[in-house]
C-alpha cells in the first residue's frame, strides 16, 4: 500500500505520518509533500491507494489537487481547518473530512472507514468524475441508473442511456454512494429509485427489473434482503 500526505506544515505532516504508520502495516509506503504542484507530480509518477490532503497549502488551494484527481482510483481523506468546505469536499467524493485540530482517535476513525469493507453511505456526494483524455467530466449522481463492475473499472449507466467508465472499483464506490444505491450482485449497484420489481426465474435465479425494462442479475445472497426492502 502507498499513501500520499500533502501538508505544508512540517510539524503536522510528521504527526500525520506517525499516526498513519501506527495504524497501517509498517511496510506501508508513505510519501510527503507540501504543495499542489509537487502533489500532482507525485500522483502522476506513483500508483497510490490513499491521499491525505490539506486544503490550504502555503496559500494554494488543495481543491486544485482534488479537482485534478477526483476521477482516480484511490480514496481521499481531507485533513483541514476549513470545516466549512466539508460539504463541498464530500460532493467531490472524498471518503472523509477530518477537521483540524484533530486527535489520533479521529484520524483512526477515518482510516477504519478506508479499510472497512462495509458500506458507509455519503449523503453529500453530488457527482462522480470521469476522465476523458486530459479533461474531467462530472456526472451527477441523480443521472446514474446503475453501476456495473468491469474489471478494475466500473461502468456508469446513465438515465440518457450513455455509459461512462470510472476508475474506482465497485467496492470503493459502495463506500461513497448515498443510501439510495444498493449492491444487488457482485457486479452491480443499482439506484433504488430505478428498481421496478424483483423477478424469480427458473433454476433459482433472481433478477431486478428496472423501470426502463432492463433486467439485472440479483445475487442469491442478496435476494432475501432486497425482497424485504421491496415489500
Amino acid at each position: 500500500m502507498k499513501i500520499l500526505i500533502i501538508e505544508d506544515e512540517a510539524r503536522i505532516a510528521k504527526r500525520i505520518e506517525r499516526m498513519t504508520r501506527d495504524f497501517f502495516d509498517k511496510e506501508t509506503g508513505i510519501l510527503l509533500c507540501d504543495s499542489v504542484e509537487n502533489g500532482l507530480s507525485i500522483i502522476d509518477r506513483n500508483s497510490i491507494d490513499l491521499l491525505l490532503l490539506d486544503l490550504n497549502l502555503n496559500g494554494e488551494d488543495g481543491f486544485d489537487v482534488l479537482q485534478n484527481v477526483v476521477a482516480r482510483s484511490f480514496q481521499t481523506i481531507i485533513i483541514s481547518a476549513y470545516t466549512d468546505k466539508a460539504i463541498t469536499a464530500f460532493g467531490y467524493g472524498v471518503l472523509d473530512f477530518v477537521g483540524k485540530p484533530f486527535d489520533e482517535n479521529r484520524l483512526t476513525q477515518a482510516f477504519r472507514r478506508f479499510t472497512s469493507p462495509e458500506k458507509q453511505p455519503n449523503g453529500d456526494l453530488q457527482f462522480l468524475a470521469v476522465k476523458k483524455g486530459k479533461t474531467i467530466r462530472l456526472v451527477p449522481i441523480k443521472d446514474i441508473r446503475y453501476i456495473k463492475g468491469a474489471g478494475i473499472y466500473t461502468e456508469l449507466h446513465l438515465s440518457d442511456n450513455r455509459i461512462e467508465l470510472h476508475d474506482k472499483s465497485l467496492e470503493s464506490l459502495e463506500k461513497l454512494l448515498p443510501s439510495t444505491f444498493e449492491r444487488i450482485h457482485k457486479s452491480f449497484i443499482v439506484c433504488w429509485n430505478e428498481a421496478d420489481k424483483l423477478i424469480v426465474e427458473p433454476g433459482g435465479k433472481y433478477s431486478m427489473l428496472l423501470k426502463n425494462a432492463e433486467l439485472l442479475p440479483v445475487g442469491r445472497s442478496k435476494y432475501k434482503e432486497i425482497r424485504h426492502k421491496m415489500i
